[in-house]
């Protein structure tokens, strides 16, 4: 749900997904703030073939999507408690302690819009933006977890961060989520891209969250029928063949038309910016991590002493 601060919190809503959390790190649930969230299930149950449930406590506000025939849900959405606010999707990335987390945010060169949020017994929510100004949520699991169903048609695939210092973005998000993006279990769901000519000037540093589809040529078709739009025509990336869209009420989202043995993608380089491999972004969030504690001992080496 969204609070009186326009806080998205759909975080909240994975309820029925089991009582392990997911890793730190990992995105774990995705909702759209609209202007009309009936006109929402219209475009989305058409689309991909959605079904919908008021979420429990919300007064019959939000509402949760579930895939055809399933128990557990994979998105929500929400009504925009203030007009001003931006129509859009919004990723959300799981952690043990939230808390500590917007802490290292702000150590990172970040900014948290909303500190934790405790949301009854379903977790504790917070939202965030990157050094760049891109927005994501966060989510610490209490009875609800996250996704109900991913990876598959109709489902959350994929969240790509467009960004002007992909550089400074891999650090930064090495830095958060190393053990998510590197570690030797890793299997991210989380790539980031430099934003290109192929964008408009004024477009900010944002993330772009990829709902997964069977045939995207003809899912671009049923967006444009229900009166979407198509931003960028289909295009083929290392995780598969991708349209850019906006539903009916200018929620931008991605459409992905998953390939075989596709795995982590690297983030595109610009012609005269050096190669980044994994390895070099991870040894970076290792070196910011470093930086960190050596400031932090440096503070308490010079800091005023108990004279007696």
């Amino acid at each position: 749900m969204a609070d009186e601060t326009g806080a998205v919190t759909g975080a909240e809503a994975a309820a029925g997904t089991g009582s392990v959390p997911y890793p730190e790190g990992v995105p774990c649930w995705v909702d759209a703030q609209l202007p009309d969230v009936e006109a929402g299930k219209r475009f989305y149950g058409e689309l991909f073939g959605w079904t919908f449930k008021v979420a429990p406590g919300d007064g019959a506000h939000e509402v949760w999507a579930y895939p055809a025939g399933a128990s557990t849900p994979l998105a929500a959405l929400a009504p925009k408690p203030d007009g001003r606010l931006p129509t859009v999707w919004t990723v959300h990335f799981a952690t043990p302690d939230v808390f500590a987390l917007t802490a290292r945010i702000t150590a990172a060169g970040g900014q948290v819009i909303t500190p934790p949020t405790p949301v009854g017994t379903l977790g504790t929510a917070a939202l965030a933006t990157d050094p760049e100004n891109a927005v994501f949520g966060l989510w610490q699991a209490g009875t609800h977890t996250g996704f109900g169903r991913s990876h598959e048609p109709g489902t959350f695939m994929w969240a790509e961060l467009y960004t002007r210092d992909t550089e400074a973005a891999n650090s930064f998000y090495a830095h958060l989520f190393h053990d998510a993006l590197f570690g030797p279990d890793a299997a991210p769901d989380f790539g980031r891209a430099t934003l290109t000519d192929v964008f408009p000037a004024e477009m900010p540093p944002h993330f772009l969250v990829h709902f997964g589809t069977d045939d995207c040529e003809a899912a671009i078709g049923t967006v444009s029928r229900l009166g979407g739009r198509v931003q960028v025509p289909p295009f083929e990336t290392s995780y598969g063949n991708v349209a850019v869209v906006t539903d009916n009420q200018g929620a931008s989202f991605a459409l992905l038309e998953r390939s075989h043995g596709n795995g982590w993608r690297e983030a595109t380089q610009e012609s005269d910016q050096a190669e980044q491999r994994p390895d070099d972004l991870r040894q970076q969030g290792d070196d910011r991590r470093q930086d960190e504690a050596r400031a932090a001992g440096e503070r308490g080496a010079t800091a005023p002493g108990d004279d007696g």
